[in-house]
Protein backbone atom coordinates (compact mmCIF):
# COMPACT_ATOMS: atom_id res chain seq x y z
CA UNK A 1 0.00 0.00 0.00
CA UNK A 2 1.46 3.14 -1.15
CA UNK A 3 1.90 5.69 1.42
CA UNK A 4 1.72 8.16 -1.05
CA UNK A 5 -1.88 7.47 -1.31
CA UNK A 6 -2.71 7.84 2.18
CA UNK A 7 -0.64 9.02 5.23
CA UNK A 8 1.15 6.33 7.24
CA UNK A 9 -1.11 7.64 10.31
CA UNK A 10 -4.36 7.05 8.60
CA UNK A 11 -3.25 3.56 7.41
CA UNK A 12 -2.10 2.66 11.09
CA UNK A 13 -5.24 3.78 12.80
CA UNK A 14 -7.72 2.15 10.23
CA UNK A 15 -5.45 -1.46 10.33
CA UNK A 16 -5.89 -1.00 14.37
CA UNK A 17 -9.28 -0.31 14.31
CA UNK A 18 -10.26 -3.36 11.39
CA UNK A 19 -7.90 -5.71 13.79
CA UNK A 20 -4.95 -5.35 11.40
CA UNK A 21 -2.21 -3.75 12.78
CA UNK A 22 -0.79 -6.52 14.89
CA UNK A 23 0.51 -8.26 12.11
CA UNK A 24 2.17 -5.84 11.27
CA UNK A 25 3.70 -4.80 14.21
CA UNK A 26 3.98 -9.23 14.84
CA UNK A 27 6.25 -8.37 11.54
CA UNK A 28 8.06 -5.70 12.70
CA UNK A 29 6.63 -3.07 10.89
CA UNK A 30 6.57 -4.61 7.70
CA UNK A 31 2.74 -4.90 5.80
CA UNK A 32 4.14 -7.43 3.80
CA UNK A 33 2.02 -10.14 5.03
CA UNK A 34 -0.67 -8.27 5.36
CA UNK A 35 -3.66 -10.01 2.92
CA UNK A 36 -4.47 -8.19 -0.24
CA UNK A 37 -8.39 -8.21 0.82
CA UNK A 38 -7.24 -6.55 4.36
CA UNK A 39 -5.47 -3.71 2.48
CA UNK A 40 -8.33 -3.56 0.64
CA UNK A 41 -10.72 -3.14 3.39
CA UNK A 42 -8.03 -0.70 4.62
CA UNK A 43 -8.73 1.70 1.31
CA UNK A 44 -12.51 0.89 1.27
CA UNK A 45 -12.61 2.68 5.26
CA UNK A 46 -9.83 5.44 3.71
CA UNK A 47 -12.54 6.06 0.89
CA UNK A 48 -15.93 5.74 3.36
CA UNK A 49 -13.57 8.83 5.46
CA UNK A 50 -12.78 10.96 2.69
CA UNK A 51 -16.55 10.88 1.17
CA UNK A 52 -17.88 11.92 5.08
CA UNK A 53 -15.23 14.56 4.73
CA UNK A 54 -16.09 16.03 1.72
CA UNK A 55 -19.51 15.76 2.68
CA UNK A 56 -19.60 17.67 5.47
CA UNK A 57 -18.49 20.82 3.94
Amino acid sequence: MSSKLISNNLREEIAKELGVYEQVKHDGGSWANVSSKDCGNIVKKAIEIANRSVESK
